[in-house]
């Protein structure tokens, strides 16, 4: 059932609400914005090196965040690629600092777009200045380089249990690997497809996997995102070309919850959309950049149910949080926007 196709909320800026919700009353919120930050001086609150300040009298440096792409959680950290700064960044959520991946030598980054962590800690980053896939273990030693340069342009990558999939816009494809033994299996679309304009792909930008193991992939060149099986079935196309609901002008970032729950970024609109597992529109969000919740050319959206307790403090008092939607930012002063999905208690 649909939650509610709805999505611009409450007020301007200057006298904007405490809090923000999607939909905007009288409806019921499914979505609240909880907060943002783009340094390490917005994610220690504003208050980054006060005591060191008052000991030394001299104020650390703020350590921002450059022009962030892709993100992922793992381990009480959020791990943001940095374009900008040519880096993978670690937002600690206990520590409130921001460090580096220490990726040097055969590892150096040169730009990378996204990343994804398996649940060993082993970290796959698809980076364009490479084109290649740069493979890390728990302690960010060197496991594996996955494409040979000038035939592969890597710009996301996803897992499953026994398999990383890598969407690849050289080939105009997403390439299936064993993670084992991170031999090729087999490409999407298959060759059969590979001609079909309603099955092919075009310019592959971002991957996510559902609970049945249906790939997802964001196609910027044919304005949707494609469908596929485990093994590379098409099975269905959501949206089409256009500026409205249920149409994407540049769509990026995808990302599904544990109801199968698709969340789709629109670069150009500056919107997520959701929608349910058979591609009906829900309900979107996002806001003009000057209000408090608003979006700026983003890119990537990630869904986390393991660390809503370090945001519960930002939800409304009458608002149960049951997971996070992170949202990245290209550009503004929302670098990192962290909004919760809930219901009211």
């Amino acid at each position: 059932m649909a939650i509610l196709i709805a999505g611009c909320a409450t007020q301007p800026k200057n006298a904007g609400p405490k809090y923000v919700f999607f939909p905007p009353p009288p409806d019921a919120p499914h979505l609240q914005f909880l907060t943002a930050f783009s340094s390490e001086k917005d994610l220690r609150g504003g208050r980054a090196g006060s005591f060191m300040t008052f000991v030394t009298g001299a104020a650390p440096a703020d350590k921002p965040i450059a022009k962030p792409y892709g993100a992922a959680l793992s381990q009480n950290k959020i791990y943001v690629c940095d374009t900008g700064s040519h880096a993978v960044l670690k937002l600690d959520l206990e520590s409130r600092h921001i460090t580096a991946v220490a990726a040097t030598g055969p590892a150096a980054l040169k730009i990378p777009l996204n990343i994804a962590i398996d649940s060993d800690g082993t970290s796959y980053i698809a980076d364009s200045g490479r084109n290649q896939v740069v493979i890390l273990d728990k302690n960010e030693n060197l496991v594996a380089i996955v494409g040979e340069k000038g035939k592969t342009k890597p710009r996301d990558v996803a897992l499953t249990k026994d398999r990383f999939y890598v969407a690849d816009l050289q080939s105009q494809s997403v390439q299936a690997y064993d993670k084992a033994t991170r031999k090729l299996l087999f490409q999407i679309p298959s060759e059969t497809d590979v001609t079909n304009v309603i099955r092919k792909l075009f310019q592959p930008a971002n991957l996510a996997v559902d609970s049945a193991g249906r790939i997802y992939v964001s196609d910027v060149g044919a304005f949707r995102v494609q469908v596929y099986d485990q093994d590379g079935k098409y099975l269905r196309s959501v949206g089409s070309y256009g500026d409205n609901i249920g149409e994407f002008a540049r769509p990026k970032g995808v990302a599904l919850d544990r109801e199968n729950r698709l969340y789709a970024v629109d670069a150009a609109t500056q919107v997520v959309q959701m929608f349910d597992d058979k591609g009906q529109l829900l309900m979107w969000f996002g806001e003009p950049k000057g209000s408090r919740a608003g979006l700026e050319l983003p890119s990537k959206v990630v869904i986390d149910y393991d660390h809503v307790k370090y945001f519960e403090r930002y939800a409304a008092p009458d608002f149960k949080v049951d997971y996070l939607v992170v949202v990245i930012n290209q550009y503004g002063p929302r670098l990192v926007s962290v909004f919760g999905f809930g219901h009211k208690k």
